[in-house]
């Protein structure tokens, strides 16, 4: 980062993992059996053991609060180029979910690698309008 707080442009991202913060995901009273803040340090410190391979950001509610907590697993800017789409998970609330996430992050994820076929149980569709 700057020091202005703004991240500098890069003209190829990595393999970038959208974390819904908003209403209902990362909520305790919503889901209070989930540790939302470990997930969320969990996911950042594979990302920086990562070598630059998978990015995390938040975000504020992505829409589909019936599946929370949900994350978008993006492409990298490589595989994107190639076609590849965002795949939308649904209800990553433990660290079985995370540890699927996390491994096709690595492999790669959208366009690179195929998804661990749990985490297929868990894609839901992008609400209308996004991609």
């Amino acid at each position: 980062m700057t020091t202005s707080g703004i991240r500098p442009f890069r003209a190829t991202r990595p393999c970038t993992l959208v974390v819904c913060r908003g209403c209902c995901c990362g909520d305790a009273r919503k889901h209070p059996g989930t540790d939302h803040e470990g997930q969320l340090r969990r996911l950042r410190e594979a990302a920086a053991a990562s070598g630059g391979r998978i990015e995390v950001r938040t975000t504020d509610c992505l829409g589909p609060c019936g599946q929370a907590n949900v994350i978008v697993v993006q492409p990298s800017t490589e595989a994107r180029r190639r076609g590849a789409r965002a795949t939308w998970i649904g209800w990553a609330l433990d660290d079985d979910a995370l540890d699927d996430i996390l491994e096709w992050a690595h492999a790669g994820g959208p366009g690179r690698a195929e998804p661990p076929a749990t985490l297929a149980l868990q894609t839901i569709p992008a609400p209308t309008g996004r991609r």
